[in-house]
């Protein structure tokens, strides 16, 4: 079985698991994760000098789990989609494409994570953007005084930074504009999606030929 793992990583608030979620309806055998899900317990995150509590590290989430996760998911495939004419001669040739969607917001400073992808995005917005939305979000626990200035935005610049003095020609990130429309925005991962689904169709036709 032929397997596509899409990295949907970025900025806080950027539009992730909503571009995850309606992507999973769009396409064929195509499941998602979401990096929220292997937060540690308030307990076990560490609070720095100012009180703030360190969620937006990787020691702040179970990342060994993580992996195990999706390694689990590539090997074992359970979830189904719509099949539209246009994917169904896509898919062609390649015995039922399984499409895994992992989403979060610090997918690319792992290295164990690194060799999985098969295509990245990194979505972003500016400051004043990112602040007015995370402002009107509910966290448990809930963000203190300062604390998206304080950390959360230090550590998005900190890991975007990392992300774009690594990337090269041969580790290739997409960056999306998380300002753009919903609309906008799926209608482009989802073409550069079926461009992969293609490729991967033509080279499996080069292989059986």
């Amino acid at each position: 079985m032929k397997v596509l793992v899409i990295g949907l990583g970025g900025v806080t608030n950027g539009g992730k698991t909503t571009l995850a979620e309606k992507l999973k309806k769009m396409l064929p055998n195509c499941d998602t994760i979401s990096q929220d899900d292997f937060f540690k317990p308030e307990t076990e995150v560490e609070t720095d000098e100012r009180g703030f509590k360190l969620y937006d590290v990787l020691d702040a989430l179970y990342m060994d789990e993580m992996v195990r996760s999706i390694r689990n998911r590539i090997k074992s495939p359970a979830s189904s989609g719509v099949v539209t004419e246009e994917l169904q001669n896509t898919c062609d040739n390649l015995n039922n494409v399984y499409i895994l969607i992992v989403e979060g917001f610090l997918l690319y400073s792992y290295e164990p994570l690194n060799e999985l992808w098969n295509r990245r995005y990194f979505l972003t917005l500016p400051y004043e953007e990112c602040k007015r939305r995370r402002s009107t979000r509910v966290y448990e626990p809930a963000d203190t005084p300062g604390y998206f200035d304080g950390h959360v935005w230090p550590m998005y610049l900190k890991y975007k930074n990392e992300l774009e003095e690594n990337a090269s020609i041969t580790w290739i990130v997409v960056y999306l504009d998380g300002t753009k429309s919903q609309e906008e925005l799926l209608s482009y991962v989802y073409s550069d999606i079926m461009k992969e689904l293609k490729k991967m169709r033509e080279e499996n036709q080069q292989v059986t030929a």
